[in-house]
């Protein structure tokens, strides 16, 4: 039996802050993605603004949400700080995420509503969501 576990993810920053700027976009992008690899899951969408991730993600059938979540979220701001790529303030996320789960009938409107975000948000976008996959 072919499972197919597709999920919405969000999550802020603290306060809402916008402390994303295009440096830490192009990190975070190449990061999550590595992330949700090394967790066996599979990035289908990113939208990135100042003060706010968006994800579509393809879950494996088993998975640990709070473990994943955990280095999507902790592991990024721990290295962004680390490796100074978060010059001017350190990044820092707001505590809780948002993740819901997308039917395979609504995962292509996820996946542009995702997409969007820098349309739907001009004053927050740092640059156009690039297609993960």
């Amino acid at each position: 039996m072919h499972v197919r576990l597709y999920a919405h993810v969000s999550w802020v920053t603290y306060a809402r802050l916008p402390r994303i700027d295009g440096r830490i976009a192009a990190f975070l992008e190449r990061f999550l993605c590595a992330e949700c690899q090394r967790h066996g899951a599979e990035p289908l969408a990113l939208g990135i603004v100042r003060d706010h991730v968006h994800m579509v993600i393809k879950l494996p059938p088993r998975f640990d949400v709070p473990r994943l979540v955990q280095g999507l979220k902790g592991a990024s701001a721990r290295v962004a700080n680390r490796d100074g790529i978060a010059e001017r303030a350190p990044l820092r996320w707001e505590t809780g995420y948002d993740m819901r789960s997308v039917g395979l009938r609504q995962l292509p409107a996820a996946i542009a509503y995702v997409r969007s975000q820098a349309k739907r948000h001009p004053t927050l976008a740092v640059a156009p969501a690039s297609p993960v996959r």
